[in-house]
């Protein structure tokens, strides 16, 4: 389907990972298991899954990984909500990536737009 590495928000989702994974380093010791584990598996499942929908043969096909990705980021959304709550981030930290989120959504939602049929 074309050159995933090309696309603006395959490159933002890489860049929200690694801001994840910076900003979850310091959470406490009996989370490497927990919430710290999850929002690292998601926040690079975004951008593994736009990767492994580009390389798929159909439009359909990956609309489905985008649509998988999309989820990877509501799912962040709320963690890095419940982080919060528990006040595992400094409110710079949260911000910007509640911000990243939200961006990387709306371009997600542009994605699985252009890929539906009669959208």
């Amino acid at each position: 389907m074309g050159n995933y590495n090309e696309l603006k928000v395959w490159k933002k989702s890489v860049e929200f990972a690694i801001a994840i994974y910076r900003a979850t380093a310091n959470f406490p010791a009996d989370e490497v298991f927990g919430l710290r584990l999850q929002m690292r598996r998601a926040a690079v499942s975004v951008a593994s899954n736009l990767a492994e929908g580009a390389g798929r043969s159909t439009r359909k096909d990956y609309r489905r990984f985008v649509l998988q990705a999309r989820g990877s980021i509501f799912e962040l959304q709320t963690q890095i909500v419940i982080a919060d709550a528990l006040e595992f981030f400094d409110v710079d930290a949260r911000e910007d990536l509640k911000m990243r989120a939200a961006e990387i959504g709306k371009m997600l939602n542009g994605l699985v737009k252009y890929l539906t049929p009669n959208a």
